[in-house]
C-alpha cells in the first residue's frame, strides 16, 4: 500500500519561508512515520533532515507535529492516521495524506530540526538534579514505596519536548518555562532526599513560572510517556501557598 507523506521543508540556506513537500512511499498498516521517513530520505530525497536516535520511544529526539499533534514518529502508527480505508470487502486503499512539521514554539534549523537550546535552558533554570542535605552518607539514602510514589510519575521524562511545545502559553510567550521544566523541578521538589524545595519553588513563583499555565491539558495529551502533566503543575502551586506535603 501507498501512503502519501506530507512533510513541511524549510532550508535557511535557500529558503526564505518553509514549504510543503509530498512523498508517495509504500507502507504497512503496521509501520512507524519513522519507517515513512526513513523511506524518503535513504530512497528520494536525501536531503530531508530529522532527528531519531533509539527509534523505541526512550530517547525522545524524534518529536514531531503529525497530523497536527506532537508526537514521536517512532511510536505513531500510519494505521492510526487515517492513512488507510478499509473498504466492505476488508481491502485496504489509500487514505489521508499524512502531515508532518517541526514542534512548535522553536526556532526552526533545518526541515523537521529546531533549536532545543531554549528548552534545555528553561530546564537548567528549575536546578533539575538532587540537592540532598548534610555531608556525604556512609549508606544509600532509603525511602519508602509511599516517598518513592510521590514522585514517580514525573521521572519518566524523556526530555523529547512534546509537552512544552504544544503548549499554547509557550507559543506566544517566549520567557515562559513551559510544562516540561515545571515537571521537571516536580521531580525534585517531592523527592523526600532532597533539601532545594524551596529554592525551585521560589524559581516556579516567577512570573513566568507555574501561574502561567493556563490549564489546556494540551501538555498532557501530547505526552509520550503518558505523565499527568496538568496534574503535577497543581501540585507544585498548592506547595507554593501551603508548603510542600
Amino acid at each position: 500500500m501507498e501512503v502519501t507523506l506530507r512533510i513541511r521543508r524549510y532550508n535557511p540556506e535557500t529558503d526564505t519561508e518553509p514549504h510543503w513537500e509530498s512523498y508517495t512511499v509504500s507502507a504497512q498498516p503496521t509501520d512507524r512515520i519513522l519507517d515513512g521517513l526513513h523511506k524518503v530520505k535513504w530512497e528520494q530525497d536525501g536531503t530531508l533532515t530529522f532527528r531519531r536516535s533509539c527509534a523505541h520511544g526512550i530517547c525522545g529526539s524524534d518529536a514531531m507535529r503529525i497530523n497536527g499533534r506532537n508526537r514521536l514518529a517512532c511510536k505513531t502508527l500510519v494505521k492510526d492516521l487515517d492513512a488507510f480505508t478499509q473498504m466492505g470487502d476488508g481491502s485496504l486503499v489509500p487514505g489521508k495524506p499524512i502531515s508532518i512539521e517541526p514542534i512548535k514554539g522553536l526556532p526552526v534549523l533545518k526541515d523537521l530540526v529546531v533549536d532545543m537550546e531554549p528548552f534545555f535552558e528553561a530546564y537548567r533554570s528549575v536546578l533539575p538534579f538532587l540537592m540532598p542535605s548534610g555531608s556525604e552518607p556512609t549508606r544509600e539514602r532509603l525511602q519508602s514505596p509511599a516517598e518513592r510514589e510521590r514522585f514517580d510519575d514525573t521521572t519518566k521524562c524523556i526530555l523529547c519536548a512534546a509537552c512544552t511545545t504544544s503548549c499554547p502559553v509557550y507559543w506566544t510567550d517566549g520567557q515562559y518555562f513551559g510544562p516540561q521544566a515545571i515537571v521537571g523541578a516536580h521531580r525534585f521538589i517531592f523527592d523526600s532526599r532532597d533539601a532545594g524545595a524551596a529554592e525551585r519553588l521560589e524559581i516556579l513563583n516567577d512570573t513566568e513560572g507555574v501561574w502561567r499555565c493556563r490549564t489546556t491539558f494540551n501538555c498532557t495529551d501530547a505526552c509520550p510517556r503518558g505523565i499527568e502533566v496538568t496534574k503535577a503543575i497543581p501540585e507544585e502551586k498548592r506547595a507554593l501557598i501551603f508548603g510542600r506535603s
